[in-house]
């Protein structure tokens, strides 16, 4: 009754949330020495206009080489990850492994949730939620309020929607987007470690990551205490940005290998050869003749990771270029590569 149609990236405060604590030491990214000595291009800031971003930073060779912020928005401000939280719940997944506290991503999701044993089909596994083939029966329509992707939005107890589902189609044969995949694999890795998730991230990635603020994950309610593990992670820029210096850098982090880079080069590379934009958790492209993968929320949220140039550009705001139905990726995305690259071309 706000007068908002969808999620919007102000909204955390509306719902119960858990801290992600970060921890006494704040590791500060370095200043490029040609920090915003270029303008945006004209194409750069109508479409930054238009879109209503909120924050841009371009990140060369792990120092800050462009940042803006617009509305009042500053380097602290918290705002809605939406689904760029799936690639950092597939982190998660990574460190749970790397721990111990789940043997691989062929472990199946029965040895954690024996309801999803399903004697039709092959095992799901914890590997096909992260890589979106986990052929459970859900709807993901984000606009629809009767949807169950709106439900869970919105409803006091998501283990319970979730533990609903049926496998309807053969796992980890074919590559289907469904959040409720994430939403499974977050109970998942909260039953294998004992631990919530926002402490498992806390002490995983943010704390030794030095990240500069607490952040806030919301939750289902209160009473049933769930994270939601497909979107929802209230942070800003600068940090979301950490996790694509991290992924960059074959899960290591000032020497020390958060997580396996074996599972980096696996979450960064296609499962599935007929849908080559997605590997388990991450968007993948390769636009330009590039190796690109990236982290993508529902309005326009984004941790693009270009590795051959050292270039991340991270791009937070209120609306995005709507794709059409044939179409992996959105066309704000492509501008926001196009112009960083002009940018950087305008500096050397």
């Amino acid at each position: 009754m706000q007068g908002h149609t969808t999620a919007y990236i102000d909204d955390y405060p509306e719902f119960d949330n858990r801290k992600i604590l970060s921890g006494d030491t704040y590791q500060a990214w370095p200043v490029h020495k040609e920090y915003n000595s270029v303008a945006p291009t004209k194409k750069l800031q109508e479409t930054n206009d238009e879109l209503g971003t909120v924050a841009f930073l371009i990140i060369k060779n792990d120092s800050i080489w462009y940042e803006n912020y617009a509305e009042g928005y500053t380097d602290t401000t918290l705002t809605n990850s939406f689904s760029m939280a799936k690639s950092i719940t597939t982190a998660l997944l990574g460190k749970a492994i790397k721990d111990g506290y789940i043997e691989s991503l062929k472990q199946p999701v029965s040895d954690f949730f024996p309801e999803f044993q399903n004697p039709e089909f092959s095992a799901l596994s914890v590997g096909d939620l992260s890589s979106m083939s986990s052929g459970l029966d859900w709807d993901e329509d984000y606009y629809n309020p009767f949807s169950v992707t709106a439900r869970v939005y919105f409803d006091e107890d998501i283990r319970k929607v979730v533990k609903e589902l049926d496998i309807v189609k053969s796992p980890g044969t074919e590559f289907e987007y469904l959040s409720g995949n994430t939403i499974l694999l977050g109970m998942v890795i909260k039953k294998a470690t004992g631990k919530n998730l926002s402490a498992y991230l806390s002490e995983s990635f943010w704390i030794p990551m030095g990240m500069k603020t607490d952040a806030k994950w919301q939750l289902d309610s209160k009473v049933s205490g769930m994270e939601k593990a497909y979107c929802c992670i209230a942070s800003n820029a600068k940090d979301f940005a950490r996790f694509g210096k991290l992924f960059k850098d074959h899960g290591k982090w000032n020497n020390e290998q958060l997580l396996d880079s074996a599972f980096v080069a696996t979450a960064t590379t296609p499962r599935f050869e007929d849908s080559p934009e997605y590997g388990y958790g991450f968007w993948l492209s390769n636009y330009k003749n590039k190796d690109i993968f990236y982290m993508r929320g529902v309005l326009g949220q984004y941790v693009i990771i270009i590795p051959e140039d050292d270039l991340i550009i991270v791009r937070l705001g209120h609306k995005l270029i709507k794709r059409k139905e044939e179409e992996d990726h959105s066309p704000d995305f492509f501008i926001y590569i196009d112009e960083t690259y002009k940018m950087l071309d305008n500096d050397s």
